[in-house]
């Protein structure tokens, strides 16, 4: 049995191309995220809200890539309405750039120390003054200024999350635009295959 995509013309190949430049961004962004989360949870602290933000709307974006990918090889897939949940993945990659990358615009990650406690500590957590932070009430949820100046690794990486995430902005505006317009060109040659044809007497 030989598998094989919809021979749908560039378009076609487009859309797989957006399709796989998505699943492995997303797959970045989970695991960078999950390391995130996972250091934080050890040093007894909450995570912030843009990183669990952040974690859902990739995890939700990989399983609906996957699915409708899935769909789409088998000639499935509902092209106008994944257009549209296309549109409203692109509206949330917004949101969470723009979350992610309000503290990151001006923030130098050389000037930052190159390592802390973070690791090796689970009872407290490193502020940007270098003032331990108890785990109280309080403090309990770790501030996301504060984490992203952690130190020199943790500023890259989520940098890097924060440029993945534009990445997807990109990527499902150009996903969302295809599949609008695989569907005009579908509509179009089945309007036309059903088009009566002239008698001639």
């Amino acid at each position: 049995m030989r598998f094989q995509a919809p021979q749908l013309g560039a378009m076609g190949v487009t859309f797989s191309i957006m399709r796989a430049c998505q699943f492995a961004s997303l797959i970045a962004v989970i695991g960078l995220c999950a390391n995130f989360i996972n250091g934080i949870t050890t040093a007894e602290h909450d995570p912030p809200a843009e990183l669990i933000g952040t974690l859902t709307v990739a995890v939700t974006s990989v399983v609906y890539v996957v699915i409708t990918y899935i769909l789409y090889y088998d000639s499935m897939l509902p092209l106008l309405f994944t257009g549209i949940f296309d549109g409203l993945l692109l509206i949330a990659s917004i949101v969470v750039a723009s979350l992610l990358g309000k503290p990151l615009s001006k923030l130098n990650c050389a000037a930052l120390p190159t390592s802390t406690g973070l690791a090796g500590t689970t009872t407290a957590f490193i502020s940007t003054a270098g003032v331990p932070i108890r785990a109280t009430i309080i403090t309990q949820t770790v501030s996301y200024p504060s984490f992203v100046t952690l130190d020199r690794t943790t500023c890259y990486e989520i940098k890097a999350v924060w440029g993945l995430s534009i990445a997807h902005c990109v990527l499902f505006s150009f996903s969302a635009l295809v599949c609008v317009g695989l569907w005009h060109r579908l509509r179009s040659e089945a309007a036309t295959n059903t088009e009566p044809k002239d008698i001639e007497g």
